[in-house]
């Protein structure tokens, strides 16, 4: 939840042309992480929540294209760009663990 917070706030200096492109599209990947996991977990077994874990994981992969293509494109400072890259790589690692578990 709070990368999601992030990016709503990091997207909210982008174009106006872009609230419907690159923002739109930022934000829905951001909101898409803790959403499929909340709706995995809500499936009741462990097969279902693997498989939500692994479409929160997509959801990060495509946020960080996206966050990286705004900073070069100018419409994201580095800096900002790298908090919600390092956000977003830590909450794939904690996925990941918690996939792994779900394994074992």
């Amino acid at each position: 939840m709070s990368l999601a917070r992030e990016v709503y706030a990091v997207t909210e200096s982008f174009p106006r042309g872009e609230q419907f492109g690159l923002v739109s599209q930022i934000r829905r990947a951001a909101v898409s992480v803790p959403s499929n996991i909340a709706e995995g977990r809500g499936r009741n077994t462990s097969r279902s929540f693997a498989l939500f874990l692994s479409q929160a994981r997509g959801s990060l992969y495509e946020l960080q294209t996206q966050v990286e293509l705004a900073s070069d494109l100018g419409f994201l400072a580095r800096d900002r760009a790298q908090s919600v890259m390092s956000e977003a790589a830590e909450i794939a690692s904690m996925i990941q663990g918690l996939a792994s578990a779900l394994h074992e």
